[in-house]
């Protein structure tokens, strides 16, 4: 599809900034990303592409180049080894800010984030106060589907530690699906953001809320993977406690919002 046909979120209506960014993080996704891409690129004709592969085995990075040679808003940055999910964002996130891309889009590539939330969630970081829109499960007309009960629990648990010990202004402070205006990713420094997996994603709603920038949520349905296996275990949980730990007791950084 060309960059120049319609798309249900025009190029008027964008953030000042470049285009939007969409950064996916993979692992062994090589099944799960031709769907995907197609459904980005259908629901946001006007954004590029960002695949951090970190070596997969299956062959993922060697699909994205291949594909990338025949669609110039596919773009590859392979890193060769596992180096984990918090990295890969902290490198979306420079790779997005040097390209002066805006807003830069973080969101699952296994199929659980459906691409046509996109145009509701870029549309919440239209307003220069929203530094980070998140694509919620806990707010009203959001949900998950085809969950065990373990994995809701877990999931309950963390965002209530996370509003409890941090108040983080977020019914889902743990969701992946998000929306960074370049603005609130340029105030708080990628690098600042230790967490390393996904404690990533508190940690960097926590930094953005303290540096003064608004957060705002839009309701989206989370559907569990369909191929693959999660990459959450009881390493991830320990290290989103020691993060949450952490950050309570961490001075307050100075608000650099607008």
């Amino acid at each position: 599809m060309a960059d120049s046909q319609e798309s249900p979120y025009q190029l008027a209506s964008l953030p000042k900034g470049g285009r939007p960014l969409i950064v996916l993080p993979t692992y062994n996704e090589k099944d799960n990303l031709p769907e995907l891409v197609a459904g980005i690129f259908e629901a946001l004709p006007l954004a590029s592409i960002l695949i951090v592969d970190d070596g997969s085995p299956d062959g993922t990075g060697d699909w994205v180049a291949q594909e990338s040679q025949k669609e110039p808003r596919l773009h590859l940055l392979q890193r060769g080894l596992k180096q984990g999910l918090g990295s890969a964002y902290r490198a979306g996130w420079n790779w997005g800010l040097t390209g002066n891309h805006n807003p830069i889009v973080t969101m699952d590539a296994d199929g659980s984030h459906h691409p046509r939330h996109l145009p509701a969630l870029l549309a919440l970081v239209e307003e220069g106060s929203i530094g980070l829109g998140i694509g919620s499960r806990y707010v009203p007309g959001g949900g998950v589907r085809n969950w065990p009960l373990h994995r809701r629990l877990l999931s309950k648990i963390a965002n209530h530690l996370s509003r409890l010990l941090l108040r983080l202004p977020a019914n889902d402070a743990t969701a992946g699906y998000r929306a960074y205006r370049a603005e609130a990713l340029h105030a708080i420094g990628p690098d600042s953001v230790k967490a390393e997996g996904y404690s990533f994603l508190e940690e960097s709603l926590w930094r953005i809320h303290k540096a003064g920038f608004q957060v705002a949520e839009t309701a989206i349905l989370f559907e569990e993977r369909r191929q693959g296996s999660s990459k959450i275990n009881r390493s991830e949980i320990l290290k989103a406690a020691v993060t949450l730990l952490r950050l309570r007791f961490t001075p307050t950084p100075t608000s650099k919002a607008p």
